[in-house]
């Protein structure tokens, strides 16, 4: 088949190849669109969701949430009070042992000679003893018969006297020594659950290393530490809630039994514990936790405003906060506006002048928003 010839286009007495003309089509339609007012559609950006909180008092009551761990009301580390390899281990994970059981036992073969070496010794401290009795007595019928003399009677009394501190010396030696005997084994103080072991049949074990771990307590408790700023608001019969993220949906009431009044150097914080009002077979020791506490109103801190901190943004023009307006769940918008803040205190800066009790602030993210952005309310 021929193939179709095309005729070159013609523009101003110059003639082009219909494929060279082919952009300056594209070109022309383009200006064409833009000149009719025709303008191309643009996504829509979403709304970006922010954070915010309340504006409050300062004197009124606040809440705070920390984290903690669950542990039993009681917790025996159990350990040897003398060293030597480990002969029996009867603990296993999980298992529940009564008071008084044998939980570990040592060789402890020095202990052992020590002891026996002791009972010697009190055996030829009671033969000396009953000698010097027996020549006491003999001494003492000899003196009143006249035929012994007085400083021989003495002597026989010192004599006996010697032999019976000895062998009262060589008795408590021997109840040492069977108490040193007893340090190589490990009886069960209360009855409990083994929660860790730490050692091995055949193992050498130092005095006071700790072989194996016992949940004595029956009730659970939450441990946690407290920073300063909170420690003074903080007392034994606060109420407390708290949740577990292995038993969710479920929120237990609790209340602090014990506050430290010094710090803990590892953590810096100030340790607290926290009973369980109703605690379930779901919560197990060392289970994570998180603890809401809701501290008293203040007296001291009056009507005063408070922002967290970290709603405080500031600029080459001072100190501001992006008030939050519009519904929960919908959309809304920040406005920048100034503020004039007092001192910084633990719930946060105190504000002077600027925003009003119920008012919405931003606390995240300030350094992203613009003033009169949309936004959207969780």
């Amino acid at each position: 088949m021929r193939p179709r010839y095309r005729r070159p286009v013609q523009f101003a007495g110059h003639t082009a190849h219909p494929r060279a003309a082919a952009p300056v089509l594209t070109l022309l339609g383009t200006v064409l669109l833009v000149g009719c007012g025709a303008e191309p559609p643009q996504a829509e950006e979403p709304l970006r969701p922010v954070v915010f909180t309340t504006v409050g008092n300062a004197g009124g009551a606040t809440q705070r949430s920390f984290s903690g761990t669950a542990v039993t009301g009681r917790v025996v580390n159990l350990s040897f009070r003398t060293s030597g390899i480990l002969t029996r281990l009867d603990a296993v994970l999980g298992q529940t042992v009564q008071a008084g059981r044998l939980v570990a036992q040592l060789d402890n073969v020095a202990s052992r000679l020590a002891y026996e070496q002791a009972v010697v010794s009190l055996n030829g401290a009671a033969s000396q003893m009953n000698t010097a009795r027996l020549a006491l007595d003999r001494t003492a019928a000899l003196y009143e018969s006249g035929t012994a003399s007085l400083s021989d009677y003495e002597s026989a009394r010192n004599a006996f006297r010697t032999a019976e501190a000895s062998h009262e010396s060589a008795a408590r030696s021997v109840d040492i020594q069977q108490e040193q005997l007893n340090y190589g084994s490990i009886y069960a103080p209360v009855g409990g659950t083994i929660a860790a072991v730490n050692a091995e049949i055949d193992e050498v074990v130092q005095a006071g290393q700790t072989v194996a771990v016992l949940n004595a307590g029956a009730d659970l408790e939450v441990a946690l530490g407290l920073p300063e700023a909170v420690i003074a608001q903080a007392a034994p019969g606060l109420s407390a809630e708290i949740t577990f993220a292995a038993v969710p949906g479920v929120t237990f009431a609790g209340t602090i039994t014990e506050v430290s009044p010094s710090v803990d150097p590892a953590t810096a914080t100030y340790p607290v514990r926290i009973s369980l009002d109703e605690a379930t077979d779901d919560i197990r020791s060392g289970m994570a936790a998180s603890v809401l506490l809701t501290f008293p109103p203040d007296p001291a801190q009056g009507d005063a405003l408070v922002v967290p901190a970290k709603a405080v943004g500031e600029d080459g023009s001072g100190r501001f906060v992006f008030v939050v307006e519009g519904a929960e769940g919908g959309e809304g918008t920040v406005q920048k506006r100034r503020v004039e803040v007092g001192r910084l205190t633990g719930a946060g800066f105190e504000i002077l002048e600027g925003v009003a009790t119920g008012e919405r602030v931003a606390t995240a993210g300030l350094q992203t928003l613009l003033d009169g952005q949309r936004v959207l309310l969780p």
